[in-house]
């Protein structure tokens, strides 16, 4: 890797936009210019999804041995250059330098997984429904996919649906998002010498024209999206136009609750870490803390210090630094004006300037909050948790369920009865008990209601880019 790329990776080829235009990329710690890159058009897209048909075409006939030793190579040359990869997604992004260096280790491993797993998928084989006759079933390839990653983890996001959807057998059009692209670009670079033209292409730009032209285009055939809630829904709508298969992993606003009998101290080691990586910018933040009155003023007497002592900071401040800004200004501006817009909530921590030019919102902890405030049922993406004691079992269940979200939730008790019998009644795709956040490639993660629906991660994740053949053989 040996600069940011200011064009598209088409069919193996580097290549300008249709109409050349380019658009600044920024750091948003210290809101310069980092380089630019192609702001392509509806043009861009139709040539990505050409290269795309055209590369599947001898891609649908490798075997999964082959598809794995691409992956296992691609992924090679992503640890070869490691570190380029994490200084990038850094400045990208704004995340601290060794929260990159993590990410981008676990994006490698997502990669290693996939290419280890394709080689085991399974079918279904059975000659029992009636004599002479032999049914088979066959996991196949979609074809042509598109892919729209969200700008809080651009690589790991990216190769999430990469990964899965290269190992079934598919042909990609990868759409970064428009503010943190420059990790995806460097991956098509280490992809170009390893994977075949066409497989794997990449377009930067804006949602409209690049997004919406890759869900209404009649030649891809499923389109695979992270995202806000409201992109999810105009993708699927525009998606039906054609009748392709949507795939849709969108917000979180994440309840953890906490028992009477919890062990406060792992609660607020884990609340800390789950509700501040990455600036909170993360679906699976835990936002929504529900806590029993029995333990409410002590755990809150812990978790203010613990916010205070979050060490905030841009990433080239040093290795120490914990926390840094949140992705771009405009972003910023929302988080902000969600803070402040519960008439009678409390803001025990936090440090705002609503006129600041920076990016940056320290952690923030509320309480007073109401079950129907905004704060409490919309997404914040932020640094920022809300508080409500709750009295009995029954009303911290109903105040989880109660968001149009369901991507994750957890519990935290000493009680494994009280823990399993809870854990089914909450609405949500993943639910963590004494733990939050964490994830693992061989786990499915995906949401239910607003949230979304299918899986990413693990063999789920591989099958949704598959479609289903029923074979039919006689034979006397």
């Amino acid at each position: 890797m040996t600069q940011i790329r200011s064009q598209n990776f088409i069919g193996g080829r580097w290549v300008d936009p249709a109409d050349c235009a380019r658009a600044p990329i920024t750091n948003p710690a210290t809101s310069t210019v980092i380089g630019e890159v192609a702001a392509s058009s509806r043009a861009d897209v139709d040539r990505a999804v050409d290269a795309a048909e055209s590369g599947w075409q001898t891609w649908r006939e490798t075997t999964p041995r082959e598809r794995s030793e691409y992956l296992f190579a691609l992924a090679d040359a992503m640890a070869a250059n490691k570190s380029e990869l994490a200084d990038l997604e850094s400045a990208n992004v704004g995340k601290p330098i060794l929260n990159a260096r993590g990410e981008v280790d676990e994006a490698i491993d997502g990669l290693r997984f996939f290419a280890g797993a394709i080689r085991s998928t399974e079918g279904l084989a059975s000659n029992g429904f009636r004599r002479g006759t032999t049914s088979i079933v066959r996991r196949e390839p979609i074809g042509v996919v598109g892919l729209i990653t969200a700008w809080n983890f651009p690589l790991m996001g990216a190769i999430w649906k990469v990964g899965a959807a290269l190992a079934a057998g598919n042909a990609c059009v990868l759409k970064p998002a428009e503010q943190t692209p420059l990790t995806t670009l460097a991956l098509a670079e280490l992809a170009d010498p390893i994977l075949p033209p066409g497989v794997l292409n990449v377009i930067t730009g804006q949602g409209d024209p690049v997004g919406s032209a890759l869900s209404q285009h009649p030649k891809i055939r499923m389109v695979s999206v992270t995202g806000a809630v409201t992109t999810g829904k105009a993708v699927a709508a525009a998606a039906a136009h054609t009748l392709k298969r949507v795939h849709l992993e969108l917000g979180g606003n994440c309840p953890a609750i906490v028992f009477g009998d919890a062990d406060l101290d792992a609660v607020v080691a884990g609340i800390r870490q789950a509700a501040t990586v990455n600036s909170g910018q993360v679906c699976l933040s835990a936002s929504r803390l529900l806590v029993a009155k029995s333990c409410y003023d002590d755990l809150l007497d812990r978790l203010v210090p613990a916010f205070e002592s979050v060490r905030v900071g841009a990433p080239e401040e040093g290795e120490h630094i914990e926390m840094g800004p949140l992705a771009y200004r405009g972003h910023r501006d929302r988080v902000v004006d969600y803070i402040h817009s519960a008439q009678n909530a409390k803001i025990l921590t936090g440090h705002l300037d609503p006129d600041s030019d920076s990016n940056f919102v320290t952690p923030t902890v509320i309480t007073g909050v109401e079950q129907g405030d905004t704060i409490v049922q919309e997404e914040i993406f932020g640094p920022v948790v809300t508080v409500q004691p709750f009295d009995t079992d029954a009303q911290a269940v109903e105040w989880a369920n109660g968001t149009p979200f369901g991507l994750a939730a957890s519990l935290w008790t000493r009680d494994l009865n009280r823990a399993m019998n809870t854990a089914p009644r909450l609405e949500f795709g993943t639910v963590w008990m004494n733990d939050h956040l964490s994830m693992l490639p061989e786990m499915p993660h995906g949401g239910v209601k607003d949230s979304g629906y299918g899986s990413e991660g693990s063999s789920y994740g591989i099958d949704e880019f598959t479609q289903v053949k029923h074979l039919w053989i006689k034979h006397g």
